[in-house]
């Protein structure tokens, strides 16, 4: 009798032990997350056609914080405050924004193969684009018809698939009404590319289509922030939720969540992020995709650390890759392009090498 009370205390201190092992691991990745996005924002300062020191890019803040006047030229406030910054804050809301909305996607559906776009954010806001650029409308005026159009189509989406589901498999079928939403506005975006203009409004939209930050100013990162802030926030507040969501429905309702309302939540705040990034900076894909694989195989499938990371891990990841763009060649890669590009090879991988990481 001692002997096996003497294995379960061993047992269960190994298994202590073990859990302490994980946490640590988890909270050292997670300082080093919190350290990778303020590294690369150094960098991305510095890195352009147009060089700028780290010297010289705290002897303007501090001038800027203090006050005080400092012998720089002129042209280099304009690049850092115009153009740099702008597209560095921009570049890291929206890869933050992408994958906290895949990563809670995915939570939600129980499909790793889920992205931001699944009912149509991205359709909608494409074809919203699509139809300001050929009735001439001014780039503000562009991107909150985008905008509107995307959350059109999300509604659209959810709005069916409530009528058609009638509270039996709802998840399923909002599913299947976003694919089929989804495929009516990229069918407008087509039938939009045929009637425009070849020399000038056909360029125009598919430039604007492939995705990228080259026009971003800084009217652009506060009317990213807002919708950012009201979309992560009651996630980041609703991630043990979010848990149980993912465990199954019966098993969520069994602990008291009102698994509609929760749902209902986790599509707006999603959505809400998705279509403002999308009418800012055009169709990026791959990021809402890969990057909560990708913290999923760090830090576990615990959304308590795993929206966090997905954000955190977004931001690096989207800001780095925007430098890369602006920078490889003469002329700047659309970043949809690049993300496509490094994206589905990575995802191969994660396939291959992180199907652990997926439960």
């Amino acid at each position: 009798m001692n002997f096996i009370n003497k294995a379960q205390i061993e047992a269960e201190t190994n298994n202590i032990r073990i859990e302490e092992n994980k946490k640590n691991k988890v909270n050292f990745i997670m300082i080093f997350l919190l350290i990778l996005p303020i590294a690369i924002f150094i960098i991305s300062i510095m890195f352009g056609r147009y060089a700028i020191s780290f010297e010289q890019f705290m002897q303007i803040a501090s001038a800027k914080i203090t006050g005080n006047s400092i012998d720089i030229s002129s042209n280099v406030e304009t690049v850092l405050f115009k153009v740099r910054l702008p597209r560095i804050f921009a570049a890291m809301l929206i890869g933050a924004a992408l994958s906290m909305a895949g990563a809670t996607y995915q939570g939600m559906f129980k499909n790793p193969m889920v992205s931001p776009d699944i009912l149509g954010a991205s359709a909608g806001a494409g074809c919203g684009a699509a139809v300001g650029i050929l009735m001439s409308f001014s780039s503000v005026g562009i991107q909150i018809i985008s905008f509107i159009f995307g959350l059109l189509a999300v509604a659209l989406s959810y709005f069916i698939s409530k009528v058609i589901s009638r509270g039996s498999n709802a998840v399923l079928v909002l599913v299947l009404t976003g694919m089929v939403v989804s495929t009516m506005f990229h069918s407008l975006i087509s039938l939009s590319k045929y009637v425009a203009d070849p020399y000038s409004k056909l360029p125009e939209i598919t430039f604007w289509l492939m995705g990228g930050l080259s026009t971003i100013s800084g009217q652009d990162v506060r009317m990213l922030l807002v919708p950012f802030l009201l979309g992560s926030v009651p996630l980041i507040l609703i991630r043990w939720k979010i848990n149980a969501l993912s465990f199954g429905e019966e098993e969520a309702m069994a602990l008291g969540i009102d698994t509609s309302k929760i749902r209902l939540l986790i599509v707006v705040c999603s959505t809400l992020m998705t279509a403002v990034c999308v009418s800012v900076s055009g169709m990026i894909g791959w990021v809402g995709l890969i990057i909560p694989h990708l913290a999923r195989m760090l830090v576990g499938p615990n959304f308590k650390v795993l929206l966090p990371a997905s954000c955190l891990i977004g931001c690096s990841y989207l800001l780095l890759v925007d430098d890369v763009a602006r920078s490889l060649f003469s002329v700047e890669i659309p970043l949809g392009i690049l993300t496509s590009l490094i994206g589905a090879p990575f995802f191969i991988y994660l396939l291959l090498k992180g199907k652990k990481g997926w439960a």
